[in-house]
């Protein structure tokens, strides 16, 4: 089976220059997609969106967290 996974690349002389080891069989024919583009977010909704990542953030470092387990439950229970 087939699952998504990240390489890293670097531009050198206007090339991808990717160096890593990888699975894929050779010949593969990649698509690489920039993941700070086309996310169609208006400057307000990233605005937002960098607020509650950095609340959550804030969260986290004061200790406010709970195992994703509980939380995967909590979310059965209400089905």
């Amino acid at each position: 089976m087939w699952r998504m996974s990240t390489l890293r690349a670097r531009v050198v002389n206007g090339r991808l220059l990717v160096d890593e080891p990888t699975s894929l069989p050779e010949g593969t024919v990649l698509e690489l997609v920039m993941d700070d583009e086309d996310d169609e977010l208006d400057p307000e909704e990233r605005r937002a969106l960098n607020a509650a990542i950095s609340k959550a953030w804030e969260s986290v470092k004061a200790g406010k967290v709970r195992p994703a387990t509980a939380i995967i439950d909590e979310l059965r229970t209400r089905r």
